[in-house]
């Protein structure tokens, strides 16, 4: 591998998931293919696990297009050993057991990142948890606190509670001191959520939820809503809001277009915002990683917070683990490499 030190054996070839054409997960299929070189300041990574996510299922069905210098191989977090590294890299040495958040090729035996993006697997945590990490925490870290800036004391609410999204976003606002609200699809996944920290678990198949939200909080709205529904939500999240509360929109399962009214926002001094992690430069995505080694992996190294793992796929069965996250599933689904 010229313009890479530090090398292990590493074969030629590799196996990996490539997506025929658009379409459902039949789509999904395996093949053999060149194992990537690291570039300037990259790691190359023998995957152990990777997290199967929603714009995986995006890109499959030709919604979500990669970046023009990314993988077109799916794949966004993975955990596994370093085994190569790029001219440049500083940071890691060969041997060292990572999770990583990646630009694409999470579905292979091999893939590349930029070293920055990369963080030590907790102590408290296999190879097969923490393969479930990065893409949940750096999404939620990013626009929960670095955009969103919750504080201690604030109300916090987060669709779909049961999401990978969903469960880390309990967990992290409530252990910095929030009050916690969340919607589920059933009262057994709103039980769940509670038992995860949520404070209260709005089942939204049979409840309204802003009512029951001003219900419960005293007709009072809700500092922060993260959401990645969209369509009809975005109006209720708009009224569920407090004066001077932050709607931030990271997905949009429902539709992105919507009629609002912005006499509202101007006369609550609303702020609606939102963002997508995966075309962010390198260097916005360093120091999302830095403020989760300060502020996030302690936490993870003493077991106050874990991620959730709903169920794992052998590399060769990816068909099922998309056929898994788009059916009814509670945390990460994760694929055996």
């Amino acid at each position: 591998m010229n313009g890479s030190k530090n090398i292990m054996n590493i074969p030629e070839k590799m196996k990996a998931i490539k997506i025929k054409e658009p379409g459902g997960s039949e789509v999904l299929q395996l093949h053999h293919k060149t194992v990537p070189k690291p570039g300037f300041k990259q790691i190359l990574i023998k995957i152990a696990f990777a997290g199967v996510n929603r714009p995986d299922v995006l890109q499959r069905m030709g919604l979500y297009q990669p970046p023009k210098d990314a993988s077109k191989i799916p794949g966004l977090e993975a955990s596994g050993t370093i085994v190569a590294l790029g001219s440049g890299c500083s940071r890691w040495k060969i041997g060292d057991q990572v999770t990583a958040l990646l630009p694409g090729g999470g579905y292979s035996e091999y893939a590349v990142t930029h070293e920055d993006h990369a963080l030590s697997v907790p102590t408290s945590l296999s190879l097969k948890e923490s393969a479930g990490l990065c893409e949940t925490f750096f999404t939620v870290w990013s626009n929960v606190f670095m955009r969103g800036k919750l504080r201690a004391g604030e109300t916090f609410l987060v669709h779909g509670g049961t999401s990978g999204i969903g469960t880390t976003a309990i967990q992290l606002a409530s252990v910095f001191g929030a009050k916690v609200f969340t919607t589920a699809g059933s009262d057994e996944k709103c039980k769940f959520c509670i038992n995860l920290g949520a404070h209260h678990a709005v089942n939204y198949k049979t409840t309204d939820f802003y009512k029951a939200i001003r219900e419960i909080n005293q007709d009072s709205g809700i500092d922060l809503i993260l959401d990645m529904v969209g369509g009809e939500y975005i109006q209720k999240n708009i009224k569920t809001l407090a004066n001077e509360g932050r709607l931030i929109q990271i997905a949009f399962l429902e539709g992105a277009k919507q009629e609002i009214n912005f006499s509202e926002i101007m006369l609550r001094r609303l702020v609606l915002t939102g963002s997508t992690l995966r075309p962010q430069s390198d260097l916005n995505k360093s120091n999302m990683a830095n403020e989760l080694r300060q502020h996030v992996w302690p936490l993870i190294e003493s077991g106050r917070i874990k991620p959730v793992i709903d169920q794992v796929f052998p590399l060769d069965d990816v068909q099922s683990a998309h056929k898994g996250i788009e059916t009814d599933h509670i945390g990460k689904i994760l694929l055996s490499i």
